[in-house]
């Protein structure tokens, strides 16, 4: 038996009350005397328990005790009376008595006991009174609650612990809900006869379980099963969702998770409804080390298509590729058409499926992408859109030091095939060949360089070169094979004037910019230039089509004028105003683009910005006239307990972008937190051209510590005659403590003394 040595005062603590190091001596040589196996002199130091000590306590940490009075009997006993704490391996234990008996290597100690375990997610045990092994992982506790992760609470008459593993709950009351003193009633408990933790699967088994509400037996099992409050994924049932359609009548979804080990998972989900349907949806996801993939579909049989198979088939991939490339792919199937509208899957009316390829570098840009889109939309073929199409573009950009500014080079490819093989007359080049496929390599060089001149006028000069090689197959309105080169020269002049005060800075900038391209172009078909969008971003551009079958030709001059107010207590206010003149009329835009005409409509575009989160901007297009071609107001605020998005567009009729009215629709989105655990939401959209909704939602959340509860109502109007009005009505109900969390806004209950 070696010496023992007691290590000099900690000088941090040497303020404190000697009888910290004294017990922690004797219950050292206590120790010694019984020969306690693991417990040799070399490996345990006396020292004083401070604060930090216990946080910093694990696995390799020794064994120490602090008492009051520390008492070594004739019958080999150590008895620590008041104020007891001890720390082993983590586990930390609090006493007013506690009595080891070294022959039958086992502590006895007196309530109130608390032991916490070690681990972030490490349950906090209090008993009345306890009789454990020395290593605190076997034994029983009388009288005893456990609290897991924080949140779930196991209160028994009994606990006993076995190989630190299994725990056993005997006569137990289970709830993640706060209990104060005085109130035996929480908002949710289980009642069981016995209750097993595995601390090892992390799970936990009940035996004879009695769900009750607000005290009232609601549900009664034999037995169940649930993951403790730490699990994140593992097998088993997810919450249910009851949902009432008036389409698919009152139906509940029970999801059924499965874990395939640490990176994949499959979610089956049986979904029944008493409008005679029957569906099984399905989800599975895999992550990979470079990326991850997702698979989810549903085959259903109801009585919207009596007889029929339905279903649809999702999947999604993202993947981290050598040399800076992204890899994504995706696909989407669906039988019928109305399918997806059916079971409130999606708005999408049009499904592409294919694989994008992209690099993105500070001096380049690669991005191919190849796929067919199906379309479900009503009116629309698959064999007469151009649905299998498929895009290369590579940008370079360059500093050459001969030319100074900045030279980029866009390489194109873009070709695009409709699955009929028939053709027009060509008879009319306006008419869009039912079969017409058509290939389109181009290059666009652009040079641009600027210069500051005296005053603070900063000059921009701008040169670009547009080369197209097309094909074009079953449309005898356009040439087979087209080559076409387009130049255009540009200068621009920008002078801001600035003024700065104590409070306010102000900006005013004018600008104007004289673009010149050559009038006559070689027309091939236009597919992907239909859609113009006129506004600040693309003022002074060379171009304003949003692709390259089409481009901006002609002399024109774009000017504009900017302002910004930015004050110095948060708020902002800006205006952009401009307009194009021509000097031609080439007839490139439709009226409704507001770029027709020698002149175009002027463009005015406001932001106000405060500092209290409310935004407001507005795009509007109006001729000389002051009438509106389009308006576009948005309006955003929030401040923590509201959250609202407002939005308004009303845009003139245009065949040429497949609007055969004016329309105008408002949508409206907010959120509202109402109190403590309650919140709500609202969704809209109207359109006021067919005056009717044509979807509104509400929902109503309440979450507590231990419970949330959610409440939805949907509308979906529909002017199709494919696709039915539908109301949706939805309840979802989540306990926490089985593997979910509260709420952030929860309603946490707070006990008074």
């Amino acid at each position: 038996m070696g010496p023992v040595v007691t290590p000099p005062p900690n000088p941090m603590t040497a303020h404190r009350p000697a009888k910290a190091p004294v017990a922690a001596t004797a219950l050292i040589a206590a120790l010694i005397a019984f020969g306690a196996p693991g417990l040799a002199p070399t490996a345990l130091q006396a020292q004083e328990i401070t604060t930090s000590s216990l946080d910093q306590a694990g696995p390799e940490a020794p064994a120490a005790l602090l008492a009051d009075r520390i008492e070594l009997t004739g019958t080999d006993q150590l008895i620590a009376e008041g104020a007891v704490e001890v720390i082993w391996e983590g586990n930390h234990l609090t006493a007013p008595r506690l009595v080891y008996d070294s022959a039958a290597d086992r502590l006895t100690i007196e309530g109130p006991m608390r032991l916490v375990e070690p681990g972030t997610t490490g349950a906090i045990l209090i008993a009345d009174q306890a009789e454990l092994s020395r290593d605190l992982q076997n034994g029983v506790l009388i009288g005893a609650r456990m609290v897991m992760a924080r949140e779930l609470q196991l209160a028994a008459a009994k606990i006993e612990r076995e190989g630190g593993r299994i725990t056993t709950f005997s006569q137990v009351v289970a709830s993640s809900c706060t209990i104060c003193e005085g109130d035996s009633r929480p908002l949710w408990e289980i009642r069981a006869k016995k209750i097993t933790h595995d601390a090892a699967k992390r799970k936990l088994t009940y035996e004879w379980a009695q769900l009750r509400a607000l005290g009232v037996p609601v549900l009664f099992l034999p037995r169940l099963s649930t993951p403790d409050p730490s699990v994140t994924r593992m097998t088993g049932f997810l919450r249910p969702t009851i949902r009432t359609t008036s389409l698919l009548g009152t139906g509940i979804k029970l999801p059924y998770f499965i874990a395939l080990g640490d990176s994949a998972d499959l979610t089956v989900t049986p979904y029944l409804a008493s409008g005679w349907t029957s569906t099984v949806e399905m989800r599975y996801r895999q992550a990979f080390r470079t990326g991850s993939i997702t698979v989810e579909g549903a085959h259903s049989r109801d009585d919207i298509l009596p007889g029929t198979s339905r279903g649809y088939l999702f999947a999604t991939g993202a993947f981290a590729l050598p040399r800076d490339f992204s890899l994504g792919v995706e696909l989407r199937l669906v039988k019928d058409p109305t399918y997806l509208d059916n079971y409130d899957i999606t708005d999408e009316d049009r499904l592409w499926s294919g694989v994008t390829l992209e690099r993105v570098r500070p001096d380049e840009w690669i991005s191919a992408k190849l796929g067919n889109t199906h379309t479900i939309r009503a009116g629309e073929s698959n064999s007469t859109q151009p649905m299998l199409a498929g895009d290369l573009r590579w940008v370079q950009l360059f500093h050459p030091r001969s030319l100074g500014g900045e030279l980029s080079l866009d390489w194109q490819l873009d070709a695009l095939r409709r699955a009929s093989n028939s053709d027009t007359d060509g008879s009319d080049a306006d008419d869009v060949s039912d079969g017409r496929d058509r290939v389109r390599a181009s290059l666009v060089a652009d040079w641009r360089r600027n210069w500051v001149l005296p005053a603070g006028v900063m000059a921009q000069t701008q040169a670009e070169l547009a080369f197209d090689a097309v094909r074009v197959v079953q449309d005898p309105s356009f040439d087979p094979s087209t080559f076409r080169a387009l130049p255009s020269l540009g200068v621009g002049l920008r002078w801001p004037w600035v003024k700065a005060g104590m409070k306010t800075t102000q900006v005013i900038e004018p600008v104007a910019q004289i673009v010149w391209s050559r009038d006559s172009l070689s027309e091939i078909p236009n597919e992907d230039s239909l859609l113009v969008e006129f506004d600040e971003g693309n003022l002074f551009s060379f171009s304003r089509l949003p692709g390259g079958d089409a481009r901006e030709r002609g002399l024109r001059a774009n000017l504009g004028l900017g302002w910004t107010l930015d004050a110095a207590s948060g708020w902002s206010l800006g205006v952009v105003a401009g307009r194009v003149v021509r000097a031609d009329d080439l007839d490139q835009f439709s009226n409704a683009s507001g770029l027709s005409g020698l002149r175009s409509d002027w463009l005015l575009t406001t932001h106000l910005n405060l500092a209290n989160g409310l935004l407001v901007s507005n795009r509007a297009l109006f001729d000389d006239s002051f009438a509106l071609t389009r308006d576009e107001l948005r309006f955003g605020y929030g401040n923590g307990r509201y959250t609202m998005a407002f939005g308004y567009a009303w845009l003139q009729a245009d065949a040429d972008e497949g609007r055969t009215e004016d329309t105008s629709e408002l949508r409206l989105a907010g959120n509202w937190n109402m109190a403590r655990g309650w919140s709500g939401n609202v969704e809209t959209h109207y359109d006021f051209t067919a005056a009717r909704a044509s979807k509104a939602a509400i929902g109503l959340q309440y979450a507590t510590e231990c419970v949330s509860l959610d409440v939805s109502l949907s509308r979906k109007y529909s002017s199709s005659t494919s696709v039915d009005p539908d109301t949706t009505f939805g309840l979802t109900v989540q306990l926490a403590g089985f593997g979910g969390s509260a709420a952030d806004n929860a309603a946490r209950r707070v006990c008074r003394r």
